[in-house]
């Protein structure tokens, strides 16, 4: 287990969590894609006891999940950044977006979830030409 922090992009939202870096995820998930704006979405399971809220309120949006069963949705409602998923408001058990971790640049996914919905260029990222910074 490690000890990360983290906190939406404005910071009104923060939050610690002792995390396992061999659980870190990837999921391709049509919501996910969605609700990222992005290609898929990055995270790991945290258990309650190992969560943390340090400063802030998140708004939260209700969602079913494909097998039917609710999901709350915590994310910022001042900036909107993607904070957590769980089973309540508070739940047992935090889906937390890695993304937002101080941390995020050494913790690095060890599995993809909902490949089947991955975009088919997700595979050859490293083949696309890349800059380092918006030079265009």
């Amino acid at each position: 287990m490690i000890s990360i922090t983290g906190s939406c992009h404005c910071g009104h939202v923060a939050y610690e969590a002792n995390i396992d870096p061999e659980k870190v995820i990837i999921c391709h998930c049509t919501d996910c894609q969605i609700m990222s704006g992005g290609a898929y979405r990055w995270g790991t399971l945290v258990d309650a006891r190992n969560f943390q809220l340090m400063r802030g309120e998140p708004t939260y949006y209700q969602k079913k999940s494909e097998s039917g069963s609710a999901r709350y949705l915590a994310f910022c409602g001042t900036c909107g950044t993607s904070l957590w998923g769980g089973d309540g408001i508070e739940p047992t058990q935090y889906s937390l977006r890695l993304s937002t971790a101080h941390q995020a640049r050494n913790l690095s996914p060890k599995l993809q979830i909902w490949h089947r919905s991955a975009y088919p260029w997700v595979e050859s990222l490293h083949e696309i030409a890349a800059i380092d910074g918006q030079d265009f």
